[in-house]
């Protein structure tokens, strides 16, 4: 199937590992030229290099999103060769503090790392999309902007905060050409979520084998109707349809991939 993808340029944040990396791998695979952003140049380098070993076109973009002077940066790079036609905001931080540990502090921090810094490449990429009177903006989201837990109220704060803001967006957008979604990932396997469950296995009684820690640590925690953790391309495959020509008619709206972990209509 082709995606239409073929001549647009694309800037991934936090595309130097994780998600990330997968839909930038995903994104140059379809034909479109990728930047890459990063806060660590040479993680970000060799994204970049894999994709032109594949056969793609990739710059690189580094800073930190969660400053000005960073996002400008950022900014600046990504529109050196040409205009970015599909912004995917991934960059992003997770805290596990809780009500007791997270203080004001805190919470300024996070919000400011996961949610100001989206709104700063919004202000930056998408007046020059409509310049080209056509643009697609993906917000990664998450399960527990909408089913929030009771551990690490501040990050399940600037989740829900993502959806709010990308929905507003889309009608800030009306009728320019441009489109914003948001894809909403469940949990999704990677090394560190592993290492993380393997350590924690004995207090819950898992077991010792990887595969079995897995999958009681679903039933445990995280309960869905595949049964399993999801996996970064599965992600990235639905933010790749959003970036999409044929994605069109979609707007303000809220992809979940999450297994059916949240289980409301």
């Amino acid at each position: 199937m082709d995606l239409q993808l073929k001549g647009k340029r694309a800037l991934v944040t936090g595309a130097s590992s994780g998600l990330g990396k997968a839909i930038a791998l995903m994104l140059a695979a379809e034909g479109a030229e990728v930047v890459v952003h990063g806060r660590n140049e040479h993680r970000a380098t060799e994204v970049a290099g894999q994709i032109r070993e594949a056969g793609g076109i990739a710059a690189i973009a580094t800073g930190d999103l969660a400053t000005d002077e960073g996002a400008d940066a950022v900014a600046e790079a990504a529109l050196a060769n040409g205009k970015i036609d599909i912004l995917v905001n991934n960059a992003g931080v997770v805290s596990h503090k809780n009500w007791s540990d997270a203080g004001a502090d805190d919470w300024l921090e996070i919000y400011n790392a996961n949610v100001v810094s989206y709104v700063r490449m919004i202000r930056r990429i998408v007046p020059q999309m409509k310049e080209l009177g056509w643009g697609r903006v993906i917000h990664i989201g998450g399960g527990l902007a909408i089913q929030p837990i009771k551990e690490q109220p501040h990050y399940n704060a600037t989740l829900a905060a993502r959806h709010n803001l990308s929905a507003s967006l889309a009608r800030q957008l009306k009728e320019t050409g441009i489109t914003s979604n948001v894809v909403s990932p469940g949990a999704i396997i990677n090394p560190m979520v592993e290492q993380w469950l393997i350590d924690a296995a004995p207090k819950f009684g898992w077991g010792t084998d990887l595969e079995e820690i897995k999958y009681r640590a679903v039933q445990d925690l995280i309960p869905n109707d595949t049964g399993r953790f999801g996996y970064p391309e599965e992600v990235a495959g639905a933010v790749l349809y959003l970036t999409s020509p044929l994605a069109n008619y979609i707007s303000g709206a809220i992809i979940r991939v999450d297994g059916g972990t949240i289980k409301n209509v």
